[in-house]
């Protein structure tokens, strides 16, 4: 039987980012795709130029739908902007005993400026990053998580252990923003595995942390283990960047579809 996947997330209008990736993502894991949509953003490869918020209790409506039907062997969530909105989708996870859930905290936009409000924030922390299987920050999103500035391998594995404390499923820090490195870090119960990253000259990274932890979900779906969840999803997103999609005239999406043949 086909695997379900729901992300919950906003919209990317320029289909590079959020959920419009992270379908993308799911049907190329040859998986069904599901959504619930936390906002509508106007944005292209350039940047975002406007959000339409949808209400909490629309997003919870939206997961019920979903849950009640079609039950998801995996969720992933992304971008969640406000406590009402983060206190709906915790509260209808644990209603239903959500299992296999991806949290990508989308905290820190690529500018470095802060996405969220402390009240969001607070939210986000003690309400849905313990739910999470993984949780997969950045670096910028991993020092706003532990308090400390993450500059080494040495860093992300002190950060990791703190982040540890808030969570009950595993933290994988993205390691892209060192300087000397680009290794991400999993740390789960105390053990720690690397998984070396590849640097792929290629400009074009628009989604690329929506698509990663949307790899995840799929995989983790799939029956896998983290560890090797982590492994296939970092492999599906090294394809799509090699593929060399160029489009737009900022940062453009990744090729989603590398591994799909046409059928014309």
């Amino acid at each position: 039987m086909m695997k379900k996947v729901l992300t919950i997330a906003g919209s990317d209008s320029s289909g590079g980012a959020g959920i419009q990736a992270d379908i993308k993502t799911i049907t190329a894991h040859k998986m069904y795709a599901m959504s619930a949509v936390t906002a509508l953003t106007a944005q292209n490869t350039t940047g975002v130029y406007g959000i339409f918020e949808a209400s909490p209790e629309f997003v919870a409506q939206q997961i019920d739908c979903i849950f009640e039907d079609i039950r998801p062997d995996a969720v992933k969530i992304g971008m969640v902007s406000s406590p009402g909105i983060i206190n709906a989708i915790a509260g209808r996870l644990i209603k239903y005993a959500a299992e296999n859930i991806v949290v990508d905290p989308v905290m820190i936009a690529t500018s470095g400026g802060r996405l969220l409000s402390e009240a969001a924030m607070e939210a986000l922390v003690t309400r849905l990053l313990p739910l999470g299987t993984v949780i997969t920050p950045n670096i910028p999103e991993a020092e706003a998580l532990c308090g400390m500035k993450i500059e080494s391998r040495d860093d992300m594995v002190r950060a990791a252990e703190k982040i540890s404390a808030l969570v009950s499923g595993g933290v994988m820090i993205k390691g892209g923003h060192l300087p000397d490195s680009a290794d991400d870090l999993l740390y789960m119960k105390g053990a720690l595995r690397w998984y070396p990253c590849e640097r792929v000259d290629n400009p074009n990274t628009h989604g690329t942390g929506c698509t990663l932890s949307s790899a995840i979900a799929c995989n983790l779906a799939a029956g896998r283990s983290l560890e090797e969840s982590v492994e296939g999803a970092k492999a599906y997103v090294t394809g799509a960047l090699k593929a060399g999609l160029n489009l737009g005239r900022g940062s453009g999406p990744l090729d989603h579809m590398y591994n799909i043949e046409p059928i014309f």
